[in-house]
């Protein structure tokens, strides 16, 4: 599941754009003591979700056990021994995940879960970026599910295009985003003609889809089509949010995806005036009722799966953050709490730059969008290895 972001940058990240990449004078992680640290690694939600419901241990086990299938493949060999931080190995990783799936899956509570990992395993801490007061900024993202048809009509106009078979061979800079699928989005003059993989009834669902990276689609016959991520043209994401604050549309502070769709449900004309400005173009394929799959080619898991920029953090790896996180509660209210939360690294994005971005994936559907689009909250970010 790649992002342009890798999926949505929300948050501060959709209105200021994508942060530059922190200067590096020093590695990205450093160790940390988590002695003290009374609420650092109590995960509640392992035994009981805000709502009342039971815990979602068994989808941390199974996240667990994606990371170390990842792990076992020669795509990993090589992504670590291209990794810059020495300390942490493949080999390390993995036995930290085994073991770490072993105290989780015993434990009886959260402060036993707490206890067992502060004891036996080394924190490192992400340096974040100045910008945050050396904090990591965390956003949020999701898998949508949208209207569409495999075949246009005069009511599902918006294709969304498979990627080119010559790609690879295109001149660059590659086509921006208008000649790719013009300025309405309808794609009548498209270099990608006849490359279309589905269409859908609404244009901003449509390049939602583009920043989200994967999407399930309900068809007119009620069959549900998923898609997900095949390759990107050359450009940079560029933060449409951030240039409709530019142009005065909404003040900064506060501006959310919610928020912005409501701007251009009340103003459609400006589709075409900021849609185009983002020249990253997403190429998809379908992938037959597959879950969304990260960028180290595993199911990535609501709550319990990470974005990040992997020239920087180890990938598949254990982690945790320490932020707020939109929740649903009994009422149906959703309410930024406060959260510590076992995650596993598996996911990357153009937006997630630097070692103070995260995004968090929140799971398919409508209310993991409600929860991505107001998530965009600041908190530390800490990698876990067993001690040697």
């Amino acid at each position: 599941m790649r992002k342009s972001l890798a999926l949505f940058a929300l948050g501060l990240s959709l209105t200021l754009g994508t942060p530059a990449v922190l200067a590096q004078a020093r590695p990205p992680l450093e160790w940390f003591n988590p002695q003290g640290q009374a609420s650092l690694g109590y995960d509640q939600q392992l035994f009981q979700f805000l709502s009342g419901q039971a815990g979602d241990r068994a989808a941390l086990l199974a996240s667990i056990d994606h990371s170390l299938r990842y792990l076992d493949t020669p795509a990993a060999v090589e992504d670590y021994e291209n990794f810059s931080i020495p300390w942490i190995t493949r080999e390390r990783v993995r036995r930290s995940l085994v073991r770490f799936r072993q105290l989780a899956q015993t434990v009886r509570s959260p402060q036993e879960l707490q206890a067992a990992v502060q004891r036996e395993f080394v924190f490192y801490r992400a340096v974040g970026d100045s910008r945050y007061g050396g904090q990591t900024y965390f956003t949020g993202y999701y898998e949508p599910i949208y209207e569409a048809s495999r075949t246009p009509t005069a009511e599902y106009r918006y294709p969304l295009y498979r990627r080119p078979s010559n790609l690879e061979s295109w001149r660059t800079p590659h086509p921006g985003r208008a000649q790719l699928e013009g300025m309405d989005g309808e794609g009548k003059e498209s270099l990608l003609r006849g490359g279309e993989l589905v269409w859908l009834r609404d244009r901003l669902e449509a390049f939602l889809v583009h920043i989200q990276g994967s999407a399930r689609l309900k068809m007119p016959d009620g069959e549900i089509m998923s898609i997900g991520f095949h390759g990107s043209t050359d450009y940079p994401y560029l933060s449409i949010g951030r240039e409709m604050i530019r142009d005065g549309l909404h003040p900064a502070d506060g501006f959310t995806l919610p928020k912005m769709i409501d701007i251009f449900r009340r103003r459609p004309e400006l589709l075409s005036v900021y849609i185009p400005r983002n020249n990253r173009f997403i190429f998809f394929r379908e992938t037959f009722g597959a879950p969304a799959t990260g960028s180290i080619s595993v199911p990535v898991t609501a709550d319990r799966s990470i974005a990040t920029d992997k020239d920087l953090m180890p990938p598949g790896a254990l982690a945790l953050i320490d932020t707020q996180i939109p929740q649903v509660d009994r009422n149906g209210r959703v309410t930024p709490v406060r959260v510590n939360r076992f995650v596993l690294d598996q996911d990357t994005g153009s937006a997630i730059k630097g070692p103070g971005r995260v995004d968090v994936f929140m799971g398919t559907g409508d209310v993991a969008g409600q929860r991505a689009g107001v998530m965009g909250y600041r908190g530390e970010l800490y990698y876990l290895v067993l001690r040697e």
